[in-house]
């Protein structure tokens, strides 16, 4: 490293440490009290540790005071609780009780901390023998306090298999729960995993706990080809004894051809599920731990399916008064095969003598929105549901949803399918819903060069007008950045640009020919300022105008951003999303040239000095972009991109992506383990690699050696092809990191080393 590299190394190190050190909101509670005027907020609040390479949690609390319709007063405690090694901490419904989960690592007991309002009621270590660490994902976590706060049902690794053991005379034949010194336990069966995030994890299966007893009892009647997640409890029969659990069960026979495999999950809500229902536990006798599972007795459950008459049912929410379940379906990502896609939400109404022998209906709330009209309501694009989205009214849901390059917050009435944006429509800031007090709306809300601030949402209605929503920014200690970052990223502004397709075909649909659009963070002497392309992944995943720690330290170095929203993102409708599958590396990169090409034409930024930077998909993006237009980029870098789809399809957890990018939704049809040499021909046709002899900027290439979703080897092997031609190339690997690169220092590493890069490269 030269004396000027390490100098800038140093500079950039220490503005990014400012950036780190500003906390995130994970998530926060309003709890209720005996005063209708005053209620608690708890937060739950994260921070990198760069020092111990981890997360450290906290919990701060806030009293909210409402006097009268214009007088609010949020009442901060002084300092925040550190939560050391707590995995996750859900308060019961009353709010007087909180559960405060410590998940056991290498052997170790799951401990389960029952807390009252003055101190630890009760703490339960469960085992490895019952279940290993509870899922604390978005996906399978499930925690659910039952209403009468007697029970807890939640998800947790179901426990291992036994293995075979060995000692020095070969097999053994006896039980042993424990290794010693003359033995050792066998491998035994392979078990296949759901991929990225979920390695050598286990089934994701149903518990619950009696916390008087402090007993924990799995649930029973459940098939073992079942995953299960996102458990919540069922509203008491009318006789109040019936106590049901309804949870998301994923079936594992998901792959090619209906044949037992499954696929990666995370990011695809394309895998088939279903709402199940089943009855607790503690219902009935206590059950026989002698007896021995056999997966013939377990096939023939008595979990009843709710939703048979849908292939996708998740984030199921009772209402609050019991009658009404509702949950979103990724159905039309199942029958494409994209692996996001617009959602619909749906409801059951639900009998207060409901029995499990009973079959109940399913009603369509929000259809799904294939082309919308204008800037009006695209659909929905959720990726969670509040634990309790309901406003007072019981009819009423509260849901954050992308609404083109925006999030914003939904008010959905259920009963008349009527949906409301509540926040405003005239800003380019995004919003995400934390909890509902009542009938207000506790909120954050952010820009790519502001960082997140809470805001309190209350009704109003003006005399003569219909009721609007009003936004009341609060005071508050949790996300300060330094009056350095805030002073760097007051030079720059923040525009939404609509892009006009260019050259649309006949065969596209009429939502595929609507304009995308891309967010650009423009220094104030935006036309002589370099500029970095940021491309998302996906490809259905969206960028949204909020604030995110690394692209704000990257414009914060005196870069522009564009970061482009392409055809295929989720948030502008159907047609527009599907508009994209089959077209990988044509219409995609089409669209980001466009969109350089609409600011250089804007004289908004100097085509000379344009950079690239993509991650997965949009690494694949960044990879074509300087092979197939080599001379518009003066530089790029690439986290963990899709290289070479012909060599990804034998290694990555998603095989039927590979397909489905390349071949579109018809692909389902013919994907398969063994891929054709045609399919394989076209796979290489397809991706970066094909273009590699014309690659003239040198390219940063950052990758995760624990990647299951595009493997190490996909860059390698493009970064080494590149090198061996001659070309400016840097890889950096993370070996213990996945496809996000998100440890900590792995996360501030990658970061410093592309604003390092870039600067070298662009002066």
């Amino acid at each position: 490293m030269d004396m000027t590299t390490s100098q800038e190394y140093a500079f950039q190190s220490k503005l990014l440490q400012e950036f780190t050190n500003v906390p995130s909101i994970d998530s926060a509670w309003v709890l209720k009290t005996n005063n209708k005027d005053i209620s608690t907020a708890m937060f739950s609040i994260s921070q990198p540790d760069l020092l111990a390479n981890s997360t450290r949690k906290y919990t701060m609390y806030s009293h909210i005071t409402r006097a009268g319709t214009n007088s609010l007063d949020f009442q901060w405690s002084p300092f925040p609780t550190e939560m050391t090694g707590v995995s996750v901490i859900v308060p019961s419904p009353s709010g007087s009780k909180l559960l405060v989960v410590r998940n056991g690592e290498k052997g170790c007991p799951t401990k389960l901390e029952i807390v009252d309002q003055s101190h630890m009621e009760k703490e339960i270590h469960v085992g490895q023998s019952m279940h290993g660490p509870l899922y604390t994902d978005e996906w399978f976590h499930g925690i659910s306090w039952n209403q009468e706060e007697t029970l807890i049902a939640y998800i947790a690794e179901a426990p291992p298999q036994p293995r075979t053991a060995f000692n020095d005379c070969g097999y053994r034949k006896e039980d042993s729960s424990e290794e010693d010194c003359n033995s050792w336990k066998g491998q035994g069966d392979w078990e296949e995993d759901w991929g990225e995030r979920y390695c050598r994890k286990g089934r994701p299966s149903l518990f619950v706990l009696d916390i008087a007893s402090g007993e924990v009892r799995a649930a029973k009647g459940i098939a073992t080809s079942l995953s299960v997640g996102q458990v919540v409890w069922a509203p008491s029969s009318s006789s109040g004894s019936q106590k049901y659990l309804v949870f998301v069960g994923w079936l594992e026979h998901n792959g090619f051809q209906n044949t037992a495999r499954k696929l990666g999950i995370k990011y695809c809500s394309n895998r088939p599920c279903a709402l199940y229902a089943i009855a607790s536990p503690f219902e009935g006798p206590e059950p026989d731990t002698k007896r021995v599972s056999d997966s013939k007795s377990d096939s023939a459950a008595a979990a009843q399916n709710l939703t048979a008459s849908i292939n996708s049912a998740f984030f199921p929410r009772f209402s609050r008064d019991g009658k009404i379940l509702v949950f979103l379906s990724a159905k039309q990502a199942v029958n494409s095969g994209a692996h996001n896609a617009t959602n619909s939400l749906h409801k059951i109404n639900w009998p207060s003598d409901w029995k499990m022998d009973k079959q109940l209906n399913v009603t369509e709330v929000v259809p799904i929105v294939m082309c919308p009209e204008d800037d009006c309501f695209p659909g929905l694009y959720c990726s969670s549901i509040l634990s309790n989205p309901w406003l007072s009214d019981g009819c009423t849901m509260i849901l954050t949803s992308a609404w083109r390059s925006t999030e914003v917050i939904l008010s959905i009435d259920v009963l008349s399918g009527k949906v409301t944006r509540i926040t405003p429509e005239d800003s380019h800031y995004s919003w995400s819903v934390l909890a509902i007090d009542g009938d207000n709306v506790l909120a954050v809300s952010s820009s790519p060069i502001d960082p997140p601030h809470i805001r309190y949402g209350r009704q109003v209605t003006p005399e003569g007008q219909e009721h609007r929503w009003t936004w009341d920014e609060v005071d508050s200690p949790l996300v300060t950045a330094s009056n350095k970052v805030k002073s760097l990223l007051s030079h720059h502004s923040v525009t939404i640009l609509k892009i006009p397709v260019a050259n649309s075909s006949d065969d596209l649909s009429d939502g595929g020919k609507l304009p995308f659009e891309a967010i650009f963070v423009s220094c104030k002497d935006s036309s002589h300022s370099p500029t970095v392309v940021i491309l998302h992944g996906g490809p259905h995943s969206v960028s949204v105008s909020s604030y995110v720690k690394s692209s704000a330290f990257l414009a914060s170095l005196g870069f522009n951003l564009l970061i482009v929203n392409y055809r295929g993102t989720p948030g502008f409708g159907e047609e527009a999303l599907q508009s994209l599958p089959g077209k990988v590396g044509s219409q995609d990169v089409q669209d980001c040239l466009t969109a350089v090409d609409h600011v250089i034409n804007e004289k908004l930024i100097d085509a000379s000095k344009v950079a690239v930077v993509g991650i997965s998909h949009g690494g694949f993006l960044t990879t074509h972009l300087i092979g197939q237009a080599p001379d518009r980029f003066v530089v790029a870098a690439a986290r963990n991109p899709v290289c070479n789809l012909s060599l990804m399809i034998g290694t990555t957890d998603i095989p039927d992506w590979c397909y489905m990018v390349a071949c579109g939704p018809e692909s389902k049809q013919y994907a398969s383990e063994s891929p054709s040499p045609d399919h394989l021909h076209l796979f290489y046709q397809k991706s970066p690699i094909a273009h590699i002899s014309k690659v003239k900027a040198p390219l940063l290439m950052l990758l995760g050696g624990a990647d299951l979703r595009v493997p190490a080897s996909n860059g390698l092997q493009y970064a080494r092809a590149l090198r061996e031609r001659g070309g400016g190339v840097k890889i950096m690997m993370f070996p213990e990191d996945i496809h996000e690169i998100i440890i900590p220092r792995s996360d501030f590493e990658s970061f410093l080393n592309i604003g390092v890069w870039f600067k070298k490269h662009m002066e």
